[in-house]
């Protein structure tokens, strides 16, 4: 049984499934928009929600957390460009748009993108 356990597996083991979302969202947060499919899309959004919300109020200790997960060129860009510009936001800076099936296996394909 589920039971509060929380969190798509994503058919890896844990260190991989780490690694991946926090590829993907360090691209993220770089390009402002992905492509990927569905379920990882829902994966990758709740991580970079909370890594903005961490940006919005930054001091050492959020920083050092921000580090600890994602390069220092990806930390200075949250930090001076897309913290700013969700200051009047709360919650919901990203945007999930569907874009059909994939081609090769027919998994349901999106867009993720900051608001």
């Amino acid at each position: 049984m589920r039971k509060r356990k929380k969190g798509r597996k994503l058919s890896r083991k844990r260190d991989q499934r780490k690694a991946l979302l926090r590829s993907l969202a360090n691209n993220l947060l770089l390009q402002g928009r992905i492509k990927t499919t569905e379920a990882r899309a829902k994966e990758v959004s709740q991580i970079v929600q909370k890594y903005i919300s961490k940006a919005k109020k930054m001091d050492l200790a959020r920083r050092r957390f921000l580090l600890r997960y994602l390069p220092p060129q990806t930390v200075k860009k949250l930090e001076k460009e897309i913290a700013p510009r969700y200051a009047q936001r709360n919650g919901g800076y990203t945007r999930i748009i569907k874009a059909g099936p994939r081609k090769g296996d027919n998994a349901k394909m999106v867009i993720i993108e900051l608001v």
